[in-house]
This record gives structure tokens, sequence and C-alpha cells, in this order.
């Protein structure tokens, strides 16, 4: 029976933050198990890598005011790169109903200590990028502090980080069962027991069937995501934000030589979807080609396209904290697409609640897993 103080089930960024977190506060016994033989097989090796302030809640605003700075700093903290790149969001409104939805989440950034935000109008936007369709574009937000890394890379560095300060990785190792009793966990898993008084689950799409060994039915359920990236392409600045259509969803970066298109498709539903579906390619080149006309000659090879899951909650906030069901049992879940940006966050937040109990980045309660049956739900608006 192998021991450990923390047991952190799932090894993608999130749990990886969370095992630096708190092997950086002191302790040292932190096991983290991952069903892969690689880190980063879930979700965290197939995300866009967007990092942004622009949030339209404030508890989420203030994720993000930890965690961008923290990845500004990364490389100098961890000894290893997380290719942060501020070269900002911009998001593109089309109608009034936008400008002003921009501004009230603007008033809450500024209100929250963000810095870098500002709105901009119509004007500016059609001379920075002239290749962008601007007939109807009436102004946006930008923040020069949001910007880009490099998923694989950032949870590399957090766990290397983590393993060589006293942490302990297992991979191929699928948790199977897990029971609590007299306050101890017992977890049975493909390299065998563990005996642990805290349990993390960092499970990520698949974190619903791991809170069901203990009769906890936790909202959060998977949504297929798209991103298609392109080949070389150099007639539109790769200098460029991350650039957002309020009028379709259809958003796109620099990647690379190319750029990497999404776009959140309505008539996704639920489940396991890992596949990537060919017809999207035309679903999403037309809405390109219908914001930047250039984009018309884009050239996309399908083999190079890749699906990911989201873990959706209702409210689209995460399920951060101690389970009151069953204490010592923790959450990390449900990020609803912005796990790789706020995990440095949430690492600090659960390592927080984990060794004293409580932490001062957030109101914690705001996120808790109660807040679903006692109707404390608090929907972002601001998901992509």
């Amino acid at each position: 029976m192998y021991t450990a103080d923390v047991v952190i089930i799932g090894g993608g960024i999130v749990g990886s933050s969370i095992a630096y977190h708190l092997t950086a506060a002191g302790c040292k016994s932190v096991l983290v198990v991952d069903r892969e033989s690689a880190q980063g097989k879930g979700s965290t090796g197939k995300s866009m890598g967007g990092v942004r302030a622009q949030f339209s809640t404030v508890v989420n605003i203030q994720m993000s005011l930890y965690s961008i700075p923290f990845y500004a700093s990364f490389d100098e903290r961890l000894g290893n790169p997380c290719g942060y790149r501020p070269q900002g969001y911009l998001f593109c409104a089309t109608s009034e109903k936008h400008m002003a939805y921009l501004h009230t989440n603007y008033e809450k950034q500024i209100a929250a200590g963000l810095k870098d935000v500002r709105l901009v109008d119509g004007s500016e936007i059609r001379s920075q990028f002239p290749q962008l369709r601007g007939d109807d574009l009436i102004g946006g937000s930008f923040c020069s502090t949001d910007g880009f890394v490099d998923p694989y890379s950032a949870m590399i560095g957090f766990m290397t980080w983590a393993s060589e300060h006293g942490a302990t990785l297992w991979k191929k190792a699928r948790v199977i069962g897990l029971s609590a009793k007299n306050g101890t966990f017992e977890l049975a898993t493909t390299r065998g027991m563990i005996s642990t008084r805290t349990v993390v689950n960092c499970a990520g799409a698949w974190a619903a069937s791991i809170a069901r060994f203990l009769g906890i039915e936790l909202p959060v359920e998977p949504l297929r995501r798209m991103l298609v990236p392109t080949e070389p392409f150099d007639q539109f600045p790769h200098s460029a934000p991350m650039i957002i259509d309020m009028s379709t969803g259809f958003h796109f970066r620099p990647e690379s030589r190319g750029f990497l298109l999404a776009w959140n498709d309505p008539e996704e539903t639920p489940g396991y979807k890992m596949d990537f579906d060919p017809e999207f390619i035309e679903k999403i080149l037309t809405r390109a080609a219908g914001r930047v006309p250039i984009f018309e000659n884009l050239a996309v090879n399908p083999k190079r396209a890749w699906a990911g899951l989201y873990e959706m909650t209702p409210d689209h906030h995460p399920v951060l904290g101690e389970s009151a069901e069953v204490p010592g049992f923790f959450f990390a879940n449900g990020f609803s697409g912005h796990g790789v940006m706020h995990s440095p966050a949430t690492g600090k937040i659960l390592s927080d609640l984990i060794l004293t109990g409580k932490t001062d980045l957030i109101d914690a309660t705001l996120l808790n897993f109660s807040r679903f049956t006692e109707g404390r739900t608090i929907y972002e608006t601001a998901v992509l």
C-alpha cells in the first residue's frame, strides 16, 4: 500500500499546477496519478492555449489576475518555459448590444484591478487590421496582457518542478476504485493501492466518474471542441492578438507560420466524442472568410486538425474546494474551457484550501460544490 499526504487524480495542467503549489508551500508527500502513458493526453494537449482576463464575472477576472502574471514570470520561477506571448485578445463588436456587454465587463475588469484593458472604436480596429471585413465593426475591447501559452510546456514545467522538490508522478495509473472510511481514502489503481487522507479530483472531462465512486453526482459533462490549424499563411500579421468575431463566435490567433481557427458549433452535443469531424472545416472556413476575406485563400490539411473536450458545468464556472459530504475530497473540475488559463490560480487556491482551510485569492465559497443545490450559480457568459 503506497501512502501519501495528498493524492491528485489527473496529471494534466490543473493537477500539475496543484502539485507545484502544494510542493512549493512545503507539502512534499504529493502523489499525482495519471491514467495515460504520458501527461497531457486529455484536454491539456488539445487546448488552444489562450489566456485572458476579459471575463464577465469578478471571480474569473480575479483568477486571471493571478494566473497571467504567473505565466509572465513562469520561466524565471520554474526554470522551464511556458511560451507566454502577450499579444492580446481583441473582441470585435458588430452591434450596440455587443458594445454594451463589453462596456459592462470592462467596468468590472477595471474595478477588479485589471489595468491593461481598454475599449476601442471601429475605426481603430479597421486601421490596425485592414484585412478584416470592417464595415459592420462598431468597436471592441482589447487587453494587451492577454495572449497565449503553450499548454504542454506549462504542464511539464509545473510537474518537473514539483517532481524535483518531492512530488511523485505515476503514469499508467488509472483509478478503478475509490472509497472513504474514518477519514482515510483508499484508491485502487492499475498500478496498485494507495492510502491517503486527502484526494483532489483533477480528472478533467472524466471528473464525474471519479466523484461517483464516492456517491457524489458532479455536474460536469464533456463537450467536444474542434480546432483547425492552417498551412503557412503570411497575408495577415503574425503579431496579431486573438481576434474574436462577436457576431459569429469565430476566433483565431497566430500559430507557427499559420493560424489556429476556432468556433463553438452550437449544434454540438455533450459526449465523449474525441474524433474530428471533417465537415467542421467547411463550417469554420465559411465564418473565417466572412470576417477575414483573404482567408478564402487559406490552405487547411484536415489531417492536422483535432478535437478535444471541454469539461462543462451548468454555469460555466469551475467547482473548487472541499466536499461537504466527504471531507478530505477536493474538487478542481469543470473549467468550461478555461483550465489552462486558470491553472496557476487553481493551483494556488487548492493548495491554500488543502493546507490552511482558506484562501485570500478569491471568495472560494462562490465556486464550491454546494452552490448548485443552494441556487447560488453565477453564469460566465464570455465563453469561447
